[in-house]
């Protein structure tokens, strides 16, 4: 019994550590895509960069960079954070936003 209680419990703690590492990762990157989303929305009413900029970062996880591109009548927005945790678990965790330009709507009606 003692044999088993100590194979099973340093694979049960680090299932325990594994599981909170991916709900950190997961709740990251809900943040990155609420960042791009509100970053594309700033960015479509013709906020100041600026402050566009400051929203997005606002909402985005620590370590976050933010890129904003205009494509024709298009706002992309895309933030890109590490993963919270270990390093050799490292990913970049990715979210883009896409929103249409107020000042586009209704042109050429």
């Amino acid at each position: 019994m003692t044999a088993e209680a100590a194979l099973a419990l340093p694979v049960l703690v680090l299932l325990g550590t594994a599981l909170v590492w991916a709900l950190m990762a997961a709740a990251a990157q809900i943040q990155c895509v609420d960042a791009a989303r509100a970053g594309a929305r700033a960015e479509a009413r013709q906020e100041p960069r600026a402050a566009a900029e400051a929203v997005t970062r606002q909402v985005a996880p620590d370590g976050a960079t933010v890129g904003f591109r205009r494509e024709g009548d298009l706002v992309r927005v895309v933030v890109e954070a590490p993963a919270p945790g270990p390093g050799p678990l490292g990913l970049t965790l990715r979210a883009e936003a896409v929103a249409l330009a107020e000042e586009t709507v209704g042109v050429g009606v």
